[in-house]
């Protein structure tokens, strides 16, 4: 983090760097601009131009540049001319387009923290959970900047190698469990001269994770091979082709991993995806299988989820009985009250502050590498992409896989002692960055989700319930949104929660509301930090640790700016809660301490989340709206170098070659993680053109005339300092294109790459 690249890393990025520019040659800068987004005439000046402000040292972007001006006040009052949506990009790198036709790319910023209403994985979760395709909105389909269902083609070898082929030397393979039957190649020989293409000559032909670990778990259909074979004679003449196995130091030896009961190790593994390397919360196949089959015992959850449905019926004969009856005549109502089968168990401390800015939960953009690379950068608290409940409780492997991290997430957060508000037995070392976020419309599904989260995944440091997901077949199901509007069942499932939940912390995520001119997080907030008051004295607190609140409705998806003044407003009913909490200790109505959060004192953690952009709007919401923390989703994925800002306190002017070396490093992670075949190579490549389509939205900040940039500001053409900082500014898919061909070589012929608008689609040549 701030630290100078090696000189190897250096090098590939200078070398990239020059494939760009080469190539950049064939499209002057003012055509690339062309295909750039444009903003509205209504946004743009009448000349054309931007004003004008000379900043010292401008143009030395390979050096530390000095910050431009920034503006007067706090509060975006400034005495130019700064028109809204527009960044003010300084005169000399703009682009004169006024001869240039087209009509501007509308922003679908669901992409980020949720599918769009009709697009992609998360939609196909839904149909799948719903039983079928849901009804399909043409007047949505219709109109332009939707995201739709895409597909990303096939990226798999032309002669696939079967397993039992793919990790043993040629003349030792282990026997095929579908012997005959197997369609699957089993000819290695064969196997390398006509199933795979050839190898990638990237990163010096050299596999990433073999350099990293000294083995490949990808093995014969790693696309580095050349990297870890060879070929041996053998005493009788024959030449054999034998993988190189040489543990890296300080890593355990196959044998090693095996005794230790590591999941992890080689022999015996059919499944590759398994046998990643700093990987946690690797849950294994016997346990999927098992929940797919029914054969886990749940026989705890049911007994509490019965309890909750019984006590349900209580509440709701108590509701009804109320508007007829007197207060006197519902103490035989009082008397039905059952004490629970169990108290949760104690829970592990927490800790959110000034100095832990977190990554939120983002659908399809907060993948492991990309997790991994904010936490290199200083990302203190993350969380995975939002899994359904139910999928869990059905060992859907696509969800599980969600929960696995990278064991940098398994650390402690970084605290700043003496100046952090910890509790004095709060144990850092027990603390950790990575928590999981779930989805459910029924208290049922999250109780037994919560259960088998404790069970199987041991590195988790809360597990979060999405209560803000706009996308419409989880709002239309009762799950995601839909609970802001049912309290009740939110409160049911966050009791179920905790008490399965074992020492793992549960937290909230919501929004203000369903219809922007009805917000209810206000009311909400009273709920989540006691209970209802009907039953509190009975009951207590169901239990929630923290709250995130996202400063938008539903209906306004990311349409208009986070509002961190009602942001402001409930975490200043949250510290009267607190308050509140502490005149209850003398009276009947105490919570019973065990259902509290396990904070300070059970006090409830409140973070803000929406539209923070630099080091300054974060310190604005941490002192201004008087949050705990601030949660942060499309700032980090346009700029994931904002946690190092924010804490160093200072704009970084990252130049091209530095952001390429990010790039380089996700390459690395993403290769990792999802293998170094041509199925791992096509899912790196597929992700990180997901993410290009944000980083291109970044405006260096020496082209800046004046600070801070707001993260819904669109630039008119410009051109860059130089010729990468132009490409990577690109909103064109065939320059994303060429940027991960530096990396992970040409595209494979089937693999197909659909954008968020329809008129951008690509396909490779073939």
């Amino acid at each position: 983090m701030g630290e100078t690249p090696d000189a190897e890393r250096v090098d590939l990025a200078q070398d990239a760097s020059n494939i760009a520019v080469t190539r950049a040659l064939d499209e002057v800068p003012e055509e690339r601009a062309a295909k750039r987004l444009k903003t509205n005439a209504s946004a743009q000046p009448e000349n054309g131009e931007a004003t004008e402000t000379q900043v010292p040292g401008e143009g030395l972007h390979d050096a530390p540049a000095k910050e431009p001006e920034a503006r007067p006040d706090n509060h975006g009052n400034d005495p130019r001319d700064r028109r809204a949506g527009l960044a003010p990009i300084k005169k000399e790198y703009l682009i004169d387009l006024s001869g240039a036709k087209g009509e501007p790319d509308a922003m679908d910023d669901d992409e980020a923290e949720g599918r769009g209403a009709n697009g992609g994985e998360q939609q196909r979760r839904d149909d799948r959970d719903s039983g079928g395709k849901g009804k399909k909105d043409k007047r949505k389909d219709k109109k332009k900047g939707q995201n739709i269902e895409r597909t990303f083609g096939k990226f798999e070898d032309a002669l696939p190698l079967c397993n039992s082929r793919a990790f043993t030397p040629e003349f030792s393979p282990r026997e095929c469990r579908y012997g005959d039957r197997c369609k699957m190649c089993h000819d290695l020989r064969k196997y390398l001269a006509e199933g795979r293409r050839d190898d990638v000559e990237t990163f010096s032909g050299k596999c990433p994770a073999f350099e990293q670990y000294g083995w490949c778990p990808s093995g014969w259909k790693c696309r580095f091979l050349k990297s870890h074979m060879e070929e041996i004679e053998r005493e009788d003449g024959r030449k054999e082709l034998v993988l190189i196995d040489r543990p890296a130091e300080g890593t355990e030896k196959d044998g090693e991993r095996k005794e230790n009961g590591d999941p992890n190790a080689k022999e015996g593994q059919d499944d590759s995806d398994e046998r990643r390397v700093g990987i946690v919360n690797i849950v294994p196949l016997a346990a999927k299988i098992n929940l797919n089959r029914k054969r886990v015992d749940f026989t705890k959850a049911d007994e509490y989820i019965q309890w909750m449905n019984r006590e349900s019926v209580n509440n709701n004969e108590y509701h009804h009985r109320r508007k007829d009856e007197g207060e006197a005549n519902l103490e035989d109502l009082r008397a039905l009250f059952v004490d629970p089968p169990f108290k949760p168990s104690e829970k592990r401390r927490l800790y959110f502050g000034p100095e832990t800015p977190t990554l939120a939960p983002l659908t399809t953009q907060g993948n492991l590498p990309f997790r991994r690379l904010c936490v290199e950068l200083g990302c203190q608290l993350t969380y995975s992409e939002m899994a359904i409940g139910m999928n869990l409780v059905q060992g859907n492997k696509s969800d599980w896989t969600l929960m696995k991290a990278h064991e940098s997430e398994a650390s402690p957060p970084t605290i700043a002692p003496g100046k952090s508000f910890v509790f004095d037995d709060y144990d850092h070392n027990r603390d950790l960055r990575f928590g999981a976020q779930i989805s459910g419309n029924q208290p049922w599904i999250v109780t037994k989700a919560a259960d088998v989260l404790n069970r199987y995944c041991p590195n988790l440091r809360l597990i979060d319930l999405n209560c803000g997901c706009p996308i419409d077949m989880v709002f239309k199901s009762g799950g995601g949104s839909a609970l802001l509007e049912s309290p009740g069942k939110m409160e049911r499932m966050l009791r179920g929660m905790n008490a399965l939940s074992g020492e793992i912390p549960i937290t909230a995520k919501i929004r203000t509301g369903v219809k922007s001119s009805r917000p209810v997080a206000t009311q909400l907030l009273g709920r989540l930090a006691f209970g209802a008051r009907e039953h509190r004295e009975r009951l207590g607190a169901p239990g929630c640790a923290a709250v995130t609140l996202h400063g938008r409705s539903r209906e306004q998806r990311y349409t208009k700016k986070a509002d961190w003044g009602y942001i402001g407003e409930c975490a200043a009913l949250i510290k009267t809660y607190n308050d509140e909490k502490d005149a209850l200790t003398d009276t009947a109505a105490e919570p019973d301490a065990s259902t509290l959060p396990n904070s300070k004192d059970g006090r409830m953690y409140f973070l803000g989340n929406g539209d923070c952009y630099s080091h300054v709007e974060y310190q604005e919401h941490v002192t201004n709206a008087r949050v705990d923390s601030v949660m942060i989703g499309r700032g980090a994925l346009i700029k994931p170098w904002l946690y190092e800002e924010i804490e160093k306190g200072q704009y970084l002017d990252k130049s091209s070659s530095e952001r390429l070396t990010y790039i380089e490093k996700f390459v690395r992670y993403g290769l990792e993680a999802w293998g170094s075949d041509e199925l791992g190579i096509g899912f790196t490549r597929r992700f990180l053109l997901e993410w290009l389509s944000f980083t291109y939205r970044y405006v260096p900040v020496g082209l800046l005339e004046y600070l801070p940039p707001n993260l819904n500001d669109r630039p008119p053409a410009y051109k860059g300092r130089d010729e990468l900082e132009t490409l990577m500014a690109s909103s064109n898919y065939q320059d994303w294109i060429k940027i991960t061909e530096m990396f992970l070589g040409p595209v494979h012929p089937g693999f197909r790459f659909q954008p968020k608008h329809k008129s951008n689609a690509y396909e490779a040549e073939g």
